[in-house]
């Protein structure tokens, strides 16, 4: 067996999946790559989830849905610790160059949601990125053959999408108010906000605690014990402390300004 990562266990799960997602697909299988935290390097056996895309010759019909829904469903009933733990797309090839997200919806899983078909999210410039630059091939081409290279601009357009979007439900929507005072979601806002000022500053995705020492150095003492505790906090449980969260409603109106 290939051994994809440090994690014989995670490399187990994805050769499983490998093998059952080909018997499935079959001659419209093109290949299976990682991307999130396997592949840039920050992965926590602790709190990270498995992320995986799966290259298509084109659309997949109802039939394999519905056996990938059933394969899905199978490993969540598994015992596997990593039964929660899985989020996955299933793109075809054309979907891949994409600047941005459409209106159109292909299969995917995520933590906590059924598997259905969605539009690719908002930061799917910064996947796309991923996927081409530092992506861990399980089976298939190099994705590089697949993928064109990114655009910087295309990437500033979705980091400003996805700030602007916080911001305005920083100020309108109570429930996001509740999301954020939870120590793990503050941690992820502030985090996020340090990987888009990396990856819009040097091009290069970094692991979250090298983005967070770029954004330390790059803007100084206002925000350092803030990112900080955003790194400590990644998996604690509780809420944060009202000047964390007034700090990271700051701290987002400070970065949109910047990029924008």
């Amino acid at each position: 067996m290939t051994s994809l990562t440090p994690y014989s266990d995670v490399n187990a799960v994805l050769h499983d999946f490998e093998e059952h997602i080909q018997a499935i697909l079959g001659g419209q299988f093109i290949g299976i790559y990682v991307y999130g935290s396997l592949a840039v390097g920050d992965f926590d056996t602790n709190g990270s989830d498995i992320d995986f895309a799966v290259v298509t010759d084109g659309e997949i019909n109802d039939e394999c849905f519905v056996a990938l829904d059933t394969m899905h469903r199978q490993f969540a009933e598994s015992g596997s610790r990593w039964a929660e733990k899985i989020e996955a797309a299933y793109l075809p090839r054309g979907a891949l160059n994409h600047s941005a997200p459409t209106s159109a919806r292909y299969p995917q899983l995520e933590k906590g949601r059924g598997f259905a078909r969605e539009p690719l999210e908002i930061g799917w410039p910064f996947q796309r990125h991923t996927l081409r630059e530092y992506a861990v091939i399980v089976s298939g081409p190099d994705p590089r053959t697949l993928i064109d290279p990114v655009p910087l601009e295309d990437m500033r357009r979705a980091a400003v999408a996805i700030i602007a979007g916080w911001l305005d439900q920083a100020h309108h929507d109570p429930d996001w108010l509740t999301w954020v005072r939870h120590r793990e979601a503050q941690a992820f806002v502030v985090l996020t906000l340090c990987r888009i000022l990396a990856v819009l500053g040097s091009g290069e995705i970094a692991s979250k605690p090298a983005a967070a020492h770029w954004a330390q150095t790059m803007l100084g003492p206002r925000w350092t014990a803030l990112i900080e505790r955003a790194l400590a906090g990644q998996h604690i449980e509780g809420n944060a402390p009202d000047s964390d969260v007034d700090d990271t409603i700051s701290l987002i109106e400070y970065v949109l300004s910047e990029i924008s």
